[in-house]
């Protein structure tokens, strides 16, 4: 049987004659198989909607039965054009690519290297299900046409189709996106501009709890906090290479005083300049700096999606530097320790890729030999297992990432381990060794969680907006059952001064609050009457477990502090 990989491919085919029998009058732009499916550009007179996907898939369903082949062929470019020459997204393809291949299938016939299966019995029509529509720039450039993507998932069988559709379905439930809005977490307005998200009260309380336990953290680990502006002058930038090799990801510059300024796009720079502040000894190494740096990269509008792509960010961002004897210690200490932080915020399941020297870079390949068999040293005293990841390395050096798994297995890209030989060379970088003489130090460059933004909103649907209790921006909600209770429910509030905790005095009616509690996701709801006055205790509602009963105050305190100090 064919590789699930091919069958989708060759349903993306299936799709666009599909397409071009229905509509004769649409322009057909590229198909490829992605991961888990595949997609088909297409460039249509008439507005089509999600309505119209069922009645596409039949007829593709239908198509499948016929037992239709799929005939490779090469041609030349003259003939190519004579074929398409009524498909100008085909024509402009044309102009790119040196040796040109077709695959015909029946009267169809599409520009494609392949490959694909040899005949359509070989996919399952109950495999497969178109999901979605959306909108698609030519070759993903914002100044070419919008044209209209249909997307599809694709499986050897019905059951594994079913399975990930109830994933798909699962993880709409938990888009950050939906959950940021209904739990008073986040907002994106338009009139302040897209991938530049608000943080409303809730929000900002999480990300200060984030905040808060990284410093105490890496603290413990002798980093040293610093603090730098959001702009710098061009030059920095020039000198560090990033506006030679990072241009497209940076803003325009800005003139002040006849100097050009950027937005930064990176803290780098900023650290290197607070260590050149002063002469540096061997004595002084390794020297680490942490920063909660915001940083601003131009992404365009359509690969931006709630918190996970955005346009400013803050990076809890570091900078160590150390000696070449001290680079294999320090790797093992700082891998080892973002592992530990990943574990604390709940992600055990992982993957680690190796990124090697791309084909754009910095310094000499001796450079990049010895910083990638460094990486390679921390990962094996370690134990872990890496896949490697050719020419995927930053401009300045090779790195690790950590991807980690989220609740539904979905992979996500966290934390970055870089080795940069390069920025010290170009900015002059030197420590006084033993000897009296200046020597350049290497600079590893290290992000546990990515960035805030992204990492929480890896939370929200890790968690589907269930936080454990030590990250729960509220982590009780006091209800008295009448008026007369109010003054037993400011009692508690005190006594759980220590905890993140709210009365609910609305004028509603206690199953009304319970209800909003638990859409709002409240890991505990304390419901306080005449009973629990005289018991001098509180009724407890446990998030996920409903009503568990009465219970003393103070048993109730012992039992939150435990769980708070697990942080589980």
């Amino acid at each position: 049987m064919a590789k699930i990989e091919t069958i989708r491919h060759s349903l993306a085919h299936i799709l666009a004659l599909t397409i071009k029998e229905m509509y004769p009058d649409v322009k057909l732009g590229v198909g490829p198989a992605i991961e888990d499916g595949f997609y088909y550009d297409f460039d249509f007179k008439e507005n089509i909607s999600e309505e119209n996907l069922s009645k596409i898939e039949k007829r593709m369903k239908r198509v499948i039965k016929e037992n239709l082949s799929f005939k490779k062929e090469k041609i030349s470019k003259k003939k190519a054009k004579n074929i398409f020459k009524k498909e100008p997204y085909k024509l402009e393809l044309i102009k790119e690519i040196k040796d040109i291949t077709i695959y015909k299938s029946g009267d169809f016939v599409d520009l494609c290297k392949g490959p694909h299966i040899k005949s359509s019995k070989e996919i399952n029509p109950r495999g497969f299900k178109l999901t979605k529509i959306a909108g698609a720039y030519w070759k993903g450039d914002e100044k070419n046409p919008m044209l209209t993507r249909i997307y599809g998932v694709a499986f050897k069988d019905k059951k594994k189709l079913r399975e990930h559709l109830k994933k798909i379905e699962e993880a709409e439930k938990r888009d950050h996106r939906k959950l940021g809005r209904r739990l008073e977490l986040f907002s994106i307005n338009e009139e302040i501009g897209a991938g530049l998200p608000l943080w409303h009260p809730k929000g900002t309380i999480l990300r200060h709890i984030i905040e808060s336990y990284l410093y105490q953290e890496l603290n413990f680990q002798d980093y040293q906090w610093v603090w730098t502006p959001h702009i710098g002058k061009l030059n920095l930038w020039k000198t560090s290479g990033h506006w030679n090799f990072y241009r497209e990801n940076m803003y325009s510059p800005i003139k002040i005083d006849e100097e050009e300024y950027l937005l930064k796009p990176m803290n780098c720079p900023f650290h290197i300049k607070i260590y050149q502040s002063k002469i540096r000894s061997y004595k002084d190494l390794p020297l680490k700096f942490a920063e909660l740096g915001t940083v601003y990269r131009y992404e365009k509008s359509g690969v931006l999606h709630g918190l996970t792509r955005v346009r400013g960010f803050t990076q809890d961002d570091a900078h160590i530097f150390c000696t070449l004897e001290q680079l294999s210690k320090e790797l093992v200490s700082i891998l080892k320790y973002g592992l530990k932080i990943l574990k604390t915020f709940g992600f055990e399941d992982y993957e680690i890729y190796l990124s090697t020297r791309p084909k754009k870079f910095m310094g000499t390949e001796k450079m990049w030999k010895k910083a990638t068999n460094s990486l390679k040293y921390a990962c094996k005293k370690l134990k872990l297992k890496y896949q490697i990841d050719p020419e995927g390395g930053i401009f300045y050096g090779p790195k690790i990432d950590i991807k980690i798994k989220d609740s539904l297995g979905r992979l996500w890209q966290l934390s970055t381990f870089q080795i940069d030989f390069n920025l010290p060379k170009a900015f002059n970088v030197f420590y006084i060794d033993q000897k009296g003489k200046k020597k350049e130090p290497i600079m590893v460059h290290r992000a546990l969680l990515g960035s805030l933004e992204r990492f929480i909103g890896i939370l929200i649907e890790h968690y589907a907006g269930a936080f454990p209790l030590w990250l729960s921006p509220v982590q009780i909600w006091i209800i008295p059952v009448g008026s007369r209770h109010k003054k037993y429910a400011q009692q508690i509030k005190k006594e759980l001064s220590f905890f993140r905790t709210e009365i609910k005095e609305e004028n509603e009616t206690v199953s009304k609050k319970i209800r909003e509690g638990e859409i709002q996701k409240i890991p505990y709801i304390l419901v306080v009457g005449d009973k629990e006055i005289k018991e001098k205790s509180v009724r407890i509602r446990e998030r996920g477990k409903g009503d568990v009963g009465m219970i003393k105050l103070n048993k109730f305190i012992k039992k939150i502090k435990k769980e708070l100090e697990k942080k589980k």
